[in-house]
């Protein structure tokens, strides 16, 4: 298996196109081959991240790595940042407003999925200048 790096844009609060990014992951772990069970995985991870930059963040990026071990997703942005990571991740706890609310989000699910769906999850935030995921999704067991 090659090698693969490949990136993407993730514009603030572009409903329009979001969820894109995680379709073009879907669909290069696809042609790849990939089994089935960790396309969901990583397209779960995926679609989450790219989310969480559209409503909270400024633009982002989003960078896919495959090789013959892992499945990395890096997805940064120099949003507001999590304040209390650790309150993030706990299912139900939702920043999310009345207007994203009104559209079907702000379940509190979002970090809890990610971290569900991942083998490792790194966060690294600042308040006022951004926040980092860093997931990986390895390919093999064991």
């Amino acid at each position: 298996m090659p090698h693969l790096n490949k990136s993407f844009n993730i514009k603030a609060r572009d409903f329009t196109h979001a969820g894109e990014v995680s379709i073009h992951v879907q669909n290069i772990l696809k042609t790849i081959g990939f089994h089935p069970s960790l396309i969901r995985r990583a397209s779960i991870c995926a679609y989450e991240s790219e989310m969480n930059v559209v409503m909270y963040g400024s633009d982002g990026t989003f960078l896919l790595t495959v090789d013959p071990e892992m499945i990395t997703l890096e997805v940064q942005d120099q949003g507001k940042g999590i304040e209390n990571i650790e309150l993030a991740l706990q299912e139900g706890y939702s920043t999310a407003t009345s207007e994203y609310r009104e559209m079907g989000f702000g379940a509190g699910m979002g970090l809890p999925n990610i971290q569900k769906n991942a083998d490792i999850l790194e966060i690294h935030s600042d308040p006022g200048k951004g926040t980092r995921l860093k997931i990986e999704i390895k390919v093999r067991a064991g």
